[in-house]
């Protein structure tokens, strides 16, 4: 391999464990809301939202996990922007 080659082969497995490792976060955050949290529904039905007096399981079941899909998406979408842009593989504007 040429100078230039190798160099191209360490950044692109410089960029693969970075978005490897993001990944790997984003699916442990989504395992946890989506299926950890539910494991607990009942204890959880135990604490009151004060303003709106829902049981917080009820809550984390029915909304809450939605909620921090999206946000997860918006994060993981301007998290992997980022990675692209450092590594010199980002698609133009």
């Amino acid at each position: 391999m040429t100078p230039s080659n190798e160099a191209a082969q360490a950044n692109t497995d410089a960029h693969w464990q970075k978005t490897s490792r993001l990944m790997f976060t984003h699916l442990g955050v989504w395992f946890f809301f989506g299926y950890v949290v539910h494991f607990f529904v009942v204890p959880l039905n135990a604490i009151k939202i004060p303003i709106l007096g829902f049981p917080l399981g009820f809550y984390m079941a029915a909304q809450g996990s939605l909620i921090v899909f999206v946000v997860m998406l918006f994060m993981f979408a301007r998290q992997q922007d980022k990675i692209d842009r450092d590594f010199g593989m980002a698609e133009d504007d």
